[in-house]
Parts: C-alpha cells; sequence; structure tokens
C-alpha cells in the first residue's frame, strides 16, 4: 500500500483526448512544505486531530476541565490507529511510484464528469431542502418519535449522500484539469449553501456544521483550498456562531420547541465536557445499537422500499439509558461514543480500520469512484460530530444511492489509446513535478 499519489502533484489539464497536456509552470515547482508533506502522508490522523486541537483540547485546557487527561488518552489511541495504518502505507511508497499515472489520464476518461458534477449537485441540493420540508430530519418529527411518510421524503432520501457524492466529483473534475479552482470552489460554495438552507427547514445546525468541517478537511488534503483560506474559514466560523446559534433557537421557537434559555453559544461549544463524560460510565455499554442484521436493512435498501422500520438513531437510545427522554438525542462525539459503547480497543480498532480503508482508496490515482468512496468515509465514519454506529449505515446507504450516478460515469467514459496513455504515464513517471499541495491545475479546459 501507498499514500495517496495523487496529492504529490497537481495534474496538468486535457485539452483534448489525450494529447499531451502542457508542464507545469516553473514558478508552481518546487519542494512541498511541511503542511502539504504532512496532508500528503498522514491525511486520516490530520482529519481526527484537527477538531480536538483547534477547539476541544484548547477549551478544556483554558477551563480546566477535569477530563482533560480521558480526552488525550482517547485522542492518542485513535491516533496510534490511524498512524500506524498511513505508516505501513508510507513503507510501499517508493516501491509503487513507477506504478501511478497521471490523473489527467485517469479522470480525463470521463469528459462529462464536471456536467454529471453540476447536475448531482443541484439535484442534493434541492432534494435535500424538498426533504426537509416533507419532515425528513428535522427536530420537529425527531420530538414526535416519528418518521415522515411522505412520498417526497421518501424519494429525497434516495438522494440523502449526494452532497458528499457531488464535492467528491467536483474534486476530480478540479484534480483531472477539466475545472478551474475558482468554478469548483463556487459549485461547492453552492452544495454549502444547501446545506445551511437545510437549518431553516430542520432547526437542527449539526449536519451542517458537520459537512462544513468534511468540505474543509477533503479541500485541505487534495489542494483545493490553501492553508491560509482554511484559517481564515475557521476564524468566520467562530466569529458567526454566536449568530447561528441564535438564528437555530429562533427557528425552533417558532415551530414550538422549547429553547434552553440558560444555554447560550459559548456553552454550546463546550464539546470538551460533552465528550469527558464518557469517562463516568464502565464501559462497553449496551443500549440497543445496530446488530449486523440492522446494518444489512439500514445500509443497503431504501427505505422507499421498506418504509415501515423505525427509525435508526444510537444517540436516541443512548439519550434513553442517560435517564432522557427518547424525544431527545445525545452523544459523545464520534470518538467518545466509539469507546462508550465499544471500548477502548475497539477505539484503535475502528480508526485503524478507516485509516487502511482510506490508504486503500487513495493508492495511486484514484478515479471518481474511488473518490467517491473516500469522501464517503470521511464524511461518515471519519466526522468529529457522526454519531457512531449510525455513521457507519450512512456509509452504505451513501455508496447504494451513487449507483446509478457511478453507471452514468461508466456509459459516458472514454476509452485511452494504450500508446496516449503509455506515453504520459511514462513522462508523468520520470519528469514528474512536486508540487505544493495547495497548487492548482496549471490550465483548465472549463
Amino acid at each position: 500500500m501507498s499514500t495517496p499519489a495523487i496529492m504529490d502533484r497537481v495534474p496538468p489539464s486535457v485539452h483534448a483526448g489525450n494529447r499531451q497536456a502542457p508542464r507545469a509552470r516553473p514558478d508552481q515547482v518546487g519542494r512541498p512544505g511541511p503542511w502539504a508533506r504532512i496532508l500528503r502522508r498522514y491525511p486520516v490522523s490530520v482529519v481526527v486531530l484537527a477538531p480536538y486541537a483547534i477547539l476541544i483540547v484548547p477549551v478544556a485546557v483554558l477551563n480546566d476541565n477535569p477530563g482533560t487527561g480521558f480526552i488525550l488518552r482517547l485522542l492518542s489511541v485513535a491516533l496510534v490507529g490511524t498512524m500506524l495504518a498511513e505508516t505501513v502505507a508510507l513503507a510501499g511508497r517508493r516501491r509503487a511510484r513507477a506504478g501511478r499515472r497521471d490523473p489527467a489520464v485517469v479522470i480525463g476518461r470521463y469528459p462529462r464528469i464536471y456536467l454529471i458534477a453540476r447536475v448531482v449537485t443541484v439535484v442534493g441540493v434541492v432534494a435535500g431542502a424538498l426533504g426537509a420540508q416533507a419532515g425528513q430530519g428535522t427536530i420537529f418529527t425527531q420530538l414526535t418519535l416519528e418518521v415522515s411518510t411522505s412520498p417526497v421524503a421518501r424519494l429525497a432520501a434516495l438522494a440523502a449522500g449526494w452532497p458528499y457524492l457531488a464535492f467528491a466529483l467536483l474534486l476530480a473534475s478540479f484534480l483531472g484539469g477539466l475545472a478551474s479552482r475558482f468554478r469548483v470552489l463556487g459549485w461547492v460554495g453552492v452544495l454549502v449553501a444547501g446545506q445551511a438552507a437545510t437549518v431553516a427547514l430542520t432547526g437542527i445546525t449539526a449536519p451542517a456544521i458537520g459537512y462544513a468541517s468534511f468540505v474543509v478537511g477533503a479541500a485541505a488534503i487534495f489542494g483545493l483550498l490553501r492553508p491560509r483560506a482554511i484559517v481564515v474559514l475557521i476564524l468566520a466560523v467562530f466569529l458567526v456562531w454566536p449568530s447561528i446559534f441564535a438564528i437555530r433557537n429562533e427557528i425552533r421557537a417558532q415551530g414550538g420547541v422549547a429553547v434552553a434559555q440558560n444555554t447560550n453559544a459559548n456553552d454550546r461549544l463546550r464539546l470538551d465536557l460533552q465528550l469527558a463524560e464518557a469517562d463516568q460510565y464502565d464501559v462497553p455499554v449496551e443500549v440497543g445499537q445496530p446488530g449486523t442484521a440492522d446494518f444489512l436493512r439500514y445500509g443497503l435498501v431504501p427505505r422507499i422500499l421498506d418504509p415501515d422500520r423505525p427509525a435508526l438513531s444510537t444517540g436516541s437510545r443512548i439519550s434513553q439509558y442517560l435517564g432522557s427522554a427518547a424525544t431527545s438525542s445525545y452523544s459523545f462525539l464520534a470518538l467518545g461514543t466509539v469507546y462508550f459503547l465499544d471500548g477502548w480497543l475497539a477505539v484503535f480498532v475502528f480508526h485503524l480500520g478507516w485509516a487502511a480503508l482510506v490508504v486503500l482508496l487513495l493508492r495511486g490515482t484514484p478515479g471518481p469512484v474511488r473518490l467517491s468512496l473516500f469522501c464517503f468515509a470521511l464524511g461518515g465514519p471519519l466526522l468529529w460530530s457522526s454519531t457512531y454506529p449510525d455513521s457507519m449505515v450512512a456509509f452504505l446507504q451513501h455508496t447504494i444511492s451513487a449507483v446509478p450516478v457511478f453507471a452514468v460515469l461508466w456509459l459516458s467514459r472514454r476509452p485511452v489509446a494504450r500508446h496516449a496513455a503509455g506515453r504520459l504515464r511514462m513522462s508523468y513517471t520520470l519528469s514528474r513535478p512536486r508540487l505544493l499541495a495547495g497548487a492548482g491545475p496549471t490550465r483548465s479546459s472549463a
């Protein structure tokens, strides 16, 4: 195994067919900086560490949280798992270098991928809004313990994972040189705006915050966003968070939902308290979490074919175990929930396994399907705010929902002439420039 070769450089664009693409400009060539090298070698570890380094651990230290030691131990066990998988992958990196292919060849086989990405973006945003309007995933249906029976909600659920799929296809268009950074970021902005608009209908901010976190993480790994832009975005989120929290409370109050008056925006940032609470229980804990049969039923069978099944919510079951009502949902963040339900060993195995899967998906030069599966993993099980094990069920659901799009990509692919592919692969292997992870394509055909 090896770490993703596609992050070692930024691909040239493809102008027509498999013709030789232009080389990178001399001012773009250079040694990768430390940020690029770390992301290239340990992408999963960085994604797991980032929210704790930026928010959770500093807040715990500043407020003298007695559970800080537990949080650090939990994070260390997770990082041992991710770094072990990624370090093993580094050992085979040099051996696999000769087999790498130019992303312009791999992704260039799908000349309509940028068009498909934009269609998936629009469908994903519209489906999310229509589903929320029909009661899917709202705070109001959560409080009534009901699953929306609307045909619109059931149809919209088929595209629940399409915002992640759309981002993956937009990212592939950028990496393959089929769309410029500016245009891709514009469409990514549409996806994020769609998530924000859905909050106004659901009254729940967690999915939108989680999606924004996923976008920043994936964009950083593949150089779609540069470090300076990421810092600006993080600071902007902290600045607007009080306003977002107030808007959320107003939406809930207008819908007749009681809002806690003794909790402010700063209190909601005390995620360290939420995580440290898991240390108060003897683990593992049985709350009725999904079993193997549930994984297959909920993960592989769309609700439209199984409309009578109850909602899957481990957060609700945890809430009941802690003595609260079934109408509320609670978790110890992704890391703490794995520990709470399955213990210390599960924290290590969980992160080792998902990191190994990501390494395999990004091995060599991934195409659009592997990039999509990578995004499903990053935005699901590996997302810091997700709920385990529901996030693994969501990974299966998103994969199944993406199959029709994968079929369209396969049908629209362009055959590659052997001599052209071999020439580009040989040229890339012998003279590949080492570019910064944040550099964009040299030119774009979009």
